[in-house]
C-alpha cells in the first residue's frame, strides 16, 4: 500500500469529496478517497453540522445523488426508528425537526447513508477508502500533478497515490499550496472586485470563525455538569466589542439587522415536531436555540422511546473568531483548535451551571453531553466546522456583484452559459478573525460556473468543494452542503469525461461542442443546470 495508482484521487472525504467519488465512480473509474479522520461526510458527519438548505430545496435545486442521501436519510428512520404515525405519514419527514433546515437528523444516519452510497463501488474494487489519512506531499510536473504522499495517522506510515486526476475536496484547500496553486485567503479589498461588502483593504488573514458542534439532551432531575473547563473564567468574561454583552449570554446580534436579539433557551419544549414548517423565508428559526438545530425530536416516536430530544449546539456563543486554522504554524493552528474546543465546553458548563431560567434559577444541570452521537471521547464533534477554505485563483471568479439581490434586482444572478449545477442562499458570513461582525446580505439563486473549478495554471488538478473561485463574500452563499455537494459531483463527472474522451478541463470550458457535450452528460446524470422562475426568496 506504500504506492497505489488510480484514474482519480480524491483527497478529503467530506460532502464534495464524497460526491466527486460516486461521480466518478459512476462512469467506470478507479478512485482513491482519502479523509483525515474516520467518519466520511464532513459538515453532515465529522462536523456535525445538520444541513443548510434553501427553501425550495424538497422540489428542486439540488443534483440527483444528493436528493438521494436526503431520501435515503428518511428512509433510514424509517425503516428503523420507532416512529410514530403522524411521523411516519409525513412525505417530507424532519426527523430532528429543527428550524433550521427541512432535514434534521444525527451524523451517524448521515455516515450509515453515505456508506451504502459507496459500498458497490468499494465490492466492486472502483473505489478504495483510505480514512485516517493527510495529504502532506504533492508532486508535480509543470502543470500537472503526478501523485500525492499522505501520511496515515495511525501508523505514521506515508502512501503515495499516482492519478490522472487529482481533486482537492480537503475542508481548508490543503493541497493547495502543496501543489503550488494559486490560491487567495481571506479577505479581498473592495477594489479588486468592486464588490459592495468587501472591505477597503485586503486582509488575507481575515476569515470566518470556526465551530466545535457537539449534541445535548435534558434529563431534568439528574445532574450530568462537566468538569469545570480549563478556560472558563477567560470565556465567562469575554465580551467582543460588537457583542451586546458576554459572549456566554443569551443576547446576540441578529444577524441580519445587528439588533439586540435575545435568544430563548428551553430543553423541554413539547411543541407538535410535525407543525415545524422549517421556512426561513418565513422564520429565521434560531431565536429558540433547543429548537433550530434539533436533530431527535422525541414527538416524532412512539412514547418511551427517548427520554428527551437531543439539539446540535451550533450558536452564535461557540463560533471562534481569536485565530485561524489556515495559513499559520502547526502548533498555532494546532492551540487554535484547543481554544476552539474550550469555547465550546465553556458554553455547555455556563448552560448546566449559570444560565438564566424561566422560573428565576440558573443552570441546567440535567443537560448531558452526548458523546456517542459525535463519536468522540470529549463529546465535540470530530472535526470543527469550518466554513472558509483558501480559494482557487480561477478561471471564473463568481463576486457579490454576481449574485446579490441588492446589485442585481430583477435581472436574477449572473447567467453563466457554462453552468454545472445551481444553488441558492443568503450570503452568510459569520463573525471573523479580522474583527468583523456578521455579514448578511440578500442574495438571489444562483449557477456554479464550471469556470470557477478551473485553477487558472494548473491542468489536472480541480477543486472539490469549497475551494473554488469564489470571494471571502460570495463564500458565505456558495458554502453551504447542497452547492459543496453538487461542486464535488462536477469535478469528479469532469475527471471522468475528460479521462473517457482524452480531454483536459480548460479545453472543455473554451470549446462550446465539448463544453454542450459535457453538460448534457451532467443533465443525464441528474445535474440541475438552471432554476426554474422563484420568487419570494
Amino acid at each position: 500500500m506504500s504506492e497505489i495508482q488510480t484514474d482519480v484521487l480524491v483527497v478529503g472525504g467530506g460532502l464534495g469529496g464524497v460526491a466527486a467519488a460516486l461521480a466518478a465512480c459512476r462512469a467506470g473509474r478507479r478512485v482513491v478517497l482519502t479523509e483525515p479522520t474516520d467518519w466520511l461526510g464532513g459538515q453532515l458527519t465529522s462536523q456535525a453540522v445538520p444541513p443548510d438548505e434553501h427553501p425550495w430545496i424538497e422540489q428542486f435545486g439540488c443534483t440527483a445523488a444528493y436528493r438521494r442521501l436526503r431520501e435515503g436519510i428518511r428512509d433510514h428512520y424509517r425503516t428503523h426508528y420507532p416512529l410514530n404515525s403522524a411521523a411516519r405519514a409525513q412525505r417530507a419527514l424532519n426527523p430532528g425537526a429543527g428550524r433550521v433546515s427541512k432535514l434534521c437528523h444525527e451524523p451517524r444516519v448521515a455516515l450509515a447513508v453515505i456508506e451504502a452510497m459507496l459500498a458497490p463501488h468499494r465490492a466492486a474494487g472502483r473505489l478504495t477508502v483510505l480514512l485516517e489519512h493527510v495529504p502532506v506531499e504533492a508532486h508535480t510536473d509543470g502543470d500537472t500533478v503526478r501523485a500525492v504522499t499522505l501520511r496515515d495517522e495511525a501508523t505514521g506510515e506515508p502512501v503515495t497515490v499516482h492519478a490522472g486526476y487529482v481533486l482537492d475536496a480537503t475542508e481548508c484547500g490543503d493541497l493547495l499550496p502543496l501543489a503550488g496553486v494559486a490560491y487567495v485567503t481571506g479577505a479581498e479589498s473592495r477594489d479588486r472586485h468592486g464588490e459592495p461588502s468587501a472591505p477597503a483593504v485586503a486582509d488575507p488573514a481575515n476569515m470566518q470563525g470556526i465551530t466545535f458542534c457537539f449534541a445535548i439532551e435534558h434529563r431534568p432531575g439528574e445532574n450530568h455538569v462537566i468538569d469545570r473547563p480549563r478556560d472558563y473564567a477567560f470565556w465567562r468574561d469575554y465580551r467582543p466589542d460588537f457583542w451586546p454583552g458576554p459572549l456566554l449570554g443569551l443576547k446576540a446580534p441578529d444577524p441580519r439587522t445587528l439588533s439586540v436579539q435575545e435568544r430563548i433557551f428551553n430543553p423541554a419544549p413539547g411543541d407538535d415536531p410535525t407543525a415545524v414548517q422549517a421556512d426561513q423565508r418565513k422564520d429565521q428559526g434560531d431565536r429558540d436555540l433547543w429548537l433550530f438545530r434539533r436533530i431527535i425530536a422525541r414527538g416524532n416516536h412512539l412514547p418511551g422511546a427517548f427520554d428527551s430530544d437531543v439539539t446540535l449546539v451550533n450558536w452564535p456563543m461557540n463560533d471562534y473568531w481569536l485565530g485561524n486554522v489556515i495559513e499559520v504554524a502547526p502548533e498555532t493552528a494546532a492551540r487554535h483548535i484547543e481554544q476552539a474546543k474550550q469555547l465550546s465546553l465553556s458554553l455547555l458548563y455556563w448552560l448546566q451551571t449559570e444560565a438564566p431560567r424561566a422560573d428565576g434559577g440558573s443552570g441546567f444541570p440535567g443537560l448531558r453531553l452526548r458523546h456517542d452521537i459525535v463519536g468522540t471521547r470529549d463529546g465535540l464533534a470530530k472535526a470543527p466546522y469550518v466554513r472558509e477554505s483558501r480559494r482557487i485563483e480561477a478561471v471564473t471568479t463568481v463576486t457579490e456583484n454576481d449574485v446579490s439581490l441588492a446589485v442585481r434586482g430583477e435581472r436574477g444572478a449572473t447567467r453563466y452559459a457554462d453552468s454545472v449545477g445551481i444553488g441558492a442562499y443568503r450570503i452568510d458570513l459569520h463573525p471573523s478573525t479580522g474583527g468583523d461582525t456578521y455579514i448578511d446580505v440578500g442574495s438571489l439563486p444562483f449557477q456554479i460556473p464550471l469556470g470557477a473549478l478551473l485553477p487558472v495554471r494548473m491542468r489536472n488538478l480541480l477543486p472539490a468543494g469549497k475551494n473554488i473561485g469564489t470571494t471571502h463574500i460570495t463564500n458565505g452563499c456558495y458554502r453551504l452542503h447542497p452547492v459543496e455537494w453538487n461542486v464535488g459531483e462536477a469535478a469528479g463527472a469532469l475527471a471522468a469525461h475528460c479521462l473517457a474522451h482524452g480531454l483536459r478541463p480548460h479545453q472543455v470550458h473554451a470549446d462550446p461542442k465539448l463544453l454542450s457535450a459535457f453538460q448534457s452528460d451532467l443533465v443525464r446524470q441528474g445535474f440541475e443546470l438552471a432554476w426554474p422562475d422563484v420568487r419570494g426568496y
